[in-house]
């Protein structure tokens, strides 16, 4: 890749996301978010900023959109409450930051960002961080704020069906959706970020924690390789610990990004019964947008790239 260029790559979410099932005016709903969001990132990147401050632009736009499952869209668990995850990760000192099980933060992201940044710590969970978010005027958000009719009606017909769902939206039922968002990008100094942030599964229990923010498995970034952030069934993505995986294969077995992203979405997932993809950057810019799924919401673009926008299976 060229000095000066840049690449970012952003999802929001994965599953079983059927054209057949898609009116046109949501469909155009999700292309408008998903522009918009890459280009908050990528505003950052034309103006030679950090592939930090990308990734953490692209997931906030994501996370204001009520049409995505994370921040303002979020699910409800089984108590009728919103509890966010999210996790960020720079490639140039494998910094990282991550928060689990967090209530009434507006923009999760920027809270992980701060566990990064002003803690010595990597992962806050439930009331630590929340009392830790008061320490560094994180926004907060009323219950009202994350409040959506439709995440109320998938919560109700969960709650009576009594089933833990990742349906990011009941088109067609039984549907599945893993609503997570993320991004990736390298900048023009050759540093790669990745981020990822979600709301969790539909009547979650127990105080259920998916591979959102869990370093190596929903978010990875290493200068010597890769970005990754990843949307699916969290559960699976812990077990096959996926992002780190992408680099191990790029870093010890020399596979190229598409090659890596393949095995282990492809293979290693399939194999575990896994459902979901990821998107990936590597050192030289190159983009991948993996998924296993019927579709993944998904965009990318770069100073060497046209933007791209997708939704189902090309």
């Amino acid at each position: 890749m060229k000095p000066n260029t840049y690449s970012i790559a952003i999802h929001g979410g994965a599953g079983t996301i059927l054209k057949s099932a898609m009116t046109s005016e949501k469909e155009e709903a999700y292309n408008s978010a998903l522009k918009m969001a890459l280009q908050a990132g990528e505003s950052i990147l034309k103006q030679k900023g950090s592939a930090i401050d990308a990734v953490s632009a692209a997931i906030i736009e994501l996370e204001n959109c009520p049409l995505f499952n994370a921040g303002k869209g979020a699910v409800f668990t089984h108590t009728h409450m919103h509890e966010l995850d999210a996790s960020i990760m720079r490639g140039d000192n494998l910094m990282a930051g991550a928060v689990a099980g967090v209530r009434n933060i507006k923009n999760p992201i920027q809270l992980a960002r701060m566990v990064m940044e002003k803690s010595e710590h990597v992962l806050l969970g439930g009331q630590g961080a929340a009392d830790f978010a008061k320490t560094v005027n994180v926004e907060l958000a009323p219950d009202s704020y994350f409040y959506s009719e439709e995440r109320h009606q998938q919560w109700l017909k969960a709650v009576k069906e009594d089933r833990i769902t990742m349906d990011h939206d009941d088109i067609p039922s039984p549907d599945k959706k893993f609503g997570t968002v993320g991004a990736v990008a390298r900048d023009i100094y050759g540093n790669l970020a990745a981020g990822t942030s979600t709301g969790g599964m539909t009547n979650k229990k127990f105080g259920r924690i998916g591979d959102s923010p869990v370093i190596g498995a929903g978010t990875y970034a290493n200068n010597l390789q890769c970005a990754v952030s990843c949307t699916g069934h969290g559960e699976y993505f812990i077990k096959a610990v996926v992002a780190y995986d992408v680099f191990c294969l790029m870093e010890y077995k020399q596979h190229s990004l598409e090659e890596a992203c393949r095995i282990v979405v492809k293979d290693k997932l399939v194999k575990l019964g896994g459902e979901g993809g990821l998107i990936a950057v590597d050192k030289f810019g190159n983009v991948s947008l993996c998924f296993n799924s019927e579709g993944m919401y998904r965009a990318c673009s770069g100073s060497d790239k046209e933007l791209y926008v997708g939704i189902y299976k090309d």
